[in-house]
């Protein structure tokens, strides 16, 4: 029997598959009146990780929902890391999940029941693993495999980690390394090496949960999860929001293993270009290892974290107790001409 490659029925992989930052900013212009709701203390104007919405109590609802086409060949695996991806925005904003629903696309007429049902096993068990139930979802018949989740969760409203909170002179740390969609796309051109692939996986299965504990942390200011804008772009978005510019030392940002030795072979997802697009003219001058790198679109990335120097023994001492080896990989800076200097 032929073993299925579900990365064969898909034109794009992961969040690499995400709309340009620039074009989206374009759909989401409207020239409607949009009603104004004071407990939403989270939507779109920041391009934060989750809506959140005030129920009175101290307490907010989270809600956020994310999906995509195969990253990997295996069924189980793919349903794995597209469910902890999505679970990653509600622990960006210093939530807890409390329940997910399924969003999930099949070319019924090309794939079978069962292949999607690994899919599905896959997702269930990450939410397993975060404590959440799949408590539904819904179904179409698709031309691509698609799978995602819609997650709700909860955050203490003096625990809710937004984009605008940062400010300059503090550490930025990244806890997942760089690489994803480069050896994803040497997956997907067939390039990889057996085992060069592995660390990608166990990154992108691996959830986010110490994003609930680290906003509890006096000194942390602000946290994203980086994935398809890359680490630029989800770092831009935060600059922005804050009205701040930061600092990146390529040479202390984290790589997996052989990422760049599948970099120099040309296994360079459209989604790099894509954010360089949109993102390049706001960053100073970078080589084209810098470039491809920094832009390069994450799936199920690492939380970036903003944290103030008082804040930092605490913040050294929770990341290791979750066997995290940190170092920081830049600062934030007053704002400048460029809204990022890459060092």
């Amino acid at each position: 029997m032929k073993s299925i490659k579900l990365t064969e029925y898909s034109h794009g992989a992961g969040c690499g598959c995400k709309i340009s930052p620039m074009l989206l900013d374009e759909i989401l212009q409207t020239s409607m009146e949009i009603s104004h709701f004071p407990n939403l203390l989270v939507g779109n104007s920041d391009k934060d990780d989750a809506a959140a919405f005030d129920l009175g109590n101290g307490t907010s609802v989270l809600s956020t929902t994310d999906f995509f086409m195969p990253i990997v060949d295996d069924a189980f695996i793919f349903g794995q890391i597209a469910a902890t991806n999505a679970l990653s925005d509600i622990y960006a904003m210093g939530g807890k999940p409390l329940m997910a629903i399924s969003i999930f696309g099949w070319p019924i007429e090309k794939l079978s029941a069962d292949v999607a049902r690994e899919v599905i096993d896959g997702g269930r068990s990450i939410c397993e693993e975060a404590g959440i139930p799949l408590a539904g979802g819904h179904s179409i018949d698709s031309p691509e495999p698609i799978f995602g989740l819609a997650v709700t969760g909860l955050v203490e409203n003096a625990h809710l980690m937004q984009n605008s909170n940062a400010k300059e002179g503090c550490h930025i740390f990244l806890t997942k390394p760089l690489g994803i969609g480069i050896l994803s796309t040497a997956q997907k051109q067939k390039k990889i090496k057996d085992g060069d692939i592995d660390p990608a996986i166990d990154a992108m299965t691996t959830l986010n949960k110490i994003g609930t504990d680290l906003a509890k942390l006096d000194g942390i200011l602000s946290m994203t999860d980086v994935t398809g804008f890359g680490l630029l772009g989800h770092l831009v978005e935060i600059c922005e929001a804050s009205d701040i510019s930061a600092e990146i030392h390529f040479d202390k940002v984290p790589l997996l293993p052989k990422v760049e030795k599948y970099r120099q072979l040309g296994c360079v997802p459209g989604g790099a270009k894509k954010n360089f697009i949109s993102y390049g003219s706001q960053i100073s001058q970078m080589t084209q290892q810098q470039r491809e790198i920094l832009c390069d679109a994450q799936t199920s990335g690492g939380l970036l974290v903003i944290v103030e120097p008082s804040g930092l023994e605490s913040f050294m001492e929770l990341t290791k107790q979750n066997d995290l080896d940190l170092n920081p990989i830049g600062k934030t800076t007053i704002k400048g001409k460029n809204v990022v200097e890459i060092l």
